[in-house]
């Protein structure tokens, strides 16, 4: 599905990217690496908001570097940012029937992902009319999730969803992604790697730009690098 090769991304005169190469198919993937690695700026990079400066990004075989950000949610990858970007002053279920409402094959069938996402997440559904600036941290984050599926995608992309949420909202989260995996390809960024590698079945780690290594979920997890730098061990 999202194939990238040889990409290379920065700021200004700063190259943060150094050919960097990863695919995402019918699967859930993790991307893990310390602050800095430049794990949003290739979210950034796929998502059409930093320009590539080479290599290429590919969707269904079809390169789409540089394609605008609602096109690419046209064309059913979704995103949920690190900072969740809600309408605090509007309900939660406003805000995710607008994940929804400027998605051509996602307005159809707005009822039925509405129903899908309060499955999941049944606080959200307890709660559908209340503000989503009164909600705590964690529920804030199911809903950007929720918002992000409401679009349908083919290709969901988190961007550290565990990033600030205590460690039982943590736990939920990543079951949720557990289930979602059997229908929606994943790429998800993490520097929480040990609750990361029960949701995912492959993972790279990026460091200083470079992907560091590739593997499966279970051979990271006995990875000597992945043992000592982000599991403590």
């Amino acid at each position: 599905m999202l194939k990238i090769q040889g990409l290379e991304c920065g700021y200004g005169r700063i190259k943060v990217l150094e050919g960097v190469s990863l695919e995402v198919g019918a699967e859930s993937v993790g991307l893990f690496g310390p602050n800095g690695a430049g794990k949003t700026t290739l979210i950034g990079a796929i998502m059409g908001m930093n320009k590539v400066w080479a290599g290429s990004i590919e969707l269904d075989e079809k390169r789409v570097d540089g394609t605008e950000t609602h096109l690419m949610a046209r064309n059913g990858v979704a995103l949920v940012p690190q900072e969740r970007e809600l309408f605090p002053g509007m309900s939660v279920e406003d805000n995710l029937i607008l994940g929804a409402a400027y998605i051509p094959h996602a307005k159809d069938k707005m009822a039925e992902s509405l129903e899908w996402v309060f499955s999941l997440f049944p606080i959200l559904k307890e709660r559908r009319k209340q503000w989503a600036g009164t909600m705590s941290g964690g529920q804030q984050r199911m809903v950007a999730i929720a918002r992000a599926l409401m679009s349908k995608p083919r290709l969901l992309i988190l961007d550290e969803p565990s990033l600030g949420l205590q460690p039982s909202i943590v736990s939920e989260v990543f079951e949720v992604l557990k289930e979602l995996k059997k229908s929606v390809s994943i790429l998800v960024t993490e520097q929480n790697v040990r609750e990361s590698l029960k949701a995912i079945d492959r993972g790279y780690v990026l460091e200083n730009g470079r992907i560091l290594l590739e593997d499966s979920a279970e051979g990271l997890k006995t990875n000597p690098h992945v043992l000592k730098s982000y599991l403590g061990i």
